[in-house]
C-alpha cells in the first residue's frame, strides 16, 4: 500500500513540476453583465479571444500581470508538494483524505494559472524543481510534529496565502478580468482550506513560526516573479 501511494505521488510530483495538470473544475470566467445589450457585446468580445485583451493591456501590464501569476503557479507546485508530504506522514485516513482534497482543488488552481501564463505568453517558473522539492520538505517536517502541528501548519499556509492573493486582487491590471476572477476563487478555496484545518484540529503555530514562513514566502514570490 505504501507503494502505491509512493508512485501515486510520485507521478503527481512529476507533473506538478512539468505543468501535466488536470482540472477537476472548470477554470474560472469573469462574470457576465445582468443587461442582455452588454451580455452581447461582451459575448462578441469573446469571440475576439486574446487579441481583444492585448488591446486594452499593454505590453508592461501584461508582463506585470504574468509575473503575479506565475508567482501564484509557484505556489501552486508548493501546495502539492506540502499535501503530498502532509498525507503520506500521517497516520490518520480522515487526515488523508483532507490532504487528498485539498490537494485536488490545488491541482485545479494548477491548471488555471498554467493555462492563464500560456494565454499571456509566458512561462512557469524555471525553478519550479527546487521549489517542489523544498515544499515536499517542509511539508515532512511539519507531519512530523504530529496531526494537530501539521494541521495547523495548513491553515497558516493558506492564511498567507489568502493575505497574499489579496494583494494580488489589487495589483493586477484592472483589464486583466481573465487572472482576476482565477484569483478570486482561488482567495475563496484556500479560505475553505484554512478553516477546514483549524476545525479538524489544527493548532496556531507560534509567532516564529509564522515570521519564518512569511519570510520564506517573501523570497519565493520575489524570485518567482522574474524567474
Amino acid at each position: 500500500m505504501l507503494l502505491d501511494d509512493l508512485i501515486t505521488e510520485f507521478d503527481r510530483g512529476l507533473r506538478s513540476m512539468t505543468g501535466v495538470s488536470r482540472m477537476s473544475r472548470p477554470m474560472p470566467v469573469p462574470a457576465r453583465p445582468a443587461d442582455p445589450a452588454a451580455t452581447a457585446d461582451a459575448a462578441d468580445a469573446a469571440d475576439v479571444g486574446d487579441s481583444a485583451e492585448r488591446v486594452e493591456m499593454t505590453a508592461q501590464e501584461r508582463a506585470h500581470a504574468a509575473g503575479l501569476m506565475r508567482v501564484n503557479h509557484v505556489g501552486e507546485v508548493c501546495a502539492q508538494a506540502l499535501y503530498q508530504a502532509q498525507k503520506l506522514a500521517t497516520r490518520s485516513p480522515s487526515l488523508k483524505q483532507a490532504f487528498e482534497n485539498a490537494a485536488r482543488e490545488e491541482e485545479d488552481h494548477l491548471a488555471w494559472t498554467a493555462k492563464r501564463l500560456e494565454a499571456l505568453d509566458s512561462r512557469p517558473s524555471l525553478l519550479n524543481p527546487l521549489w517542489y522539492a523544498g515544499a515536499l520538505a517542509i511539508g515532512f517536517a511539519a507531519g512530523r510534529f504530529g496531526d494537530r502541528v501539521s494541521l495547523g501548519f495548513m491553515a497558516e499556509t493558506e492564511r498567507q496565502v489568502e493575505h497574499h492573493l489579496n494583494g494580488h486582487m489589487e495589483a493586477l491590471p484592472a483589464a486583466d478580468h481573465e487572472s482576476r476572477a482565477i484569483v478570486e476563487q482561488m482567495r475563496a478555496d484556500e479560505a475553505a482550506h484554512g478553516k477546514a484545518a483549524m476545525d479538524a484540529g489544527g493548532v496556531e503555530l507560534p509567532f516564529p513560526a509564522r515570521a519564518l514562513m512569511r519570510a520564506a514566502s517573501k523570497i519565493m514570490t520575489t524570485t518567482a516573479y522574474r524567474i
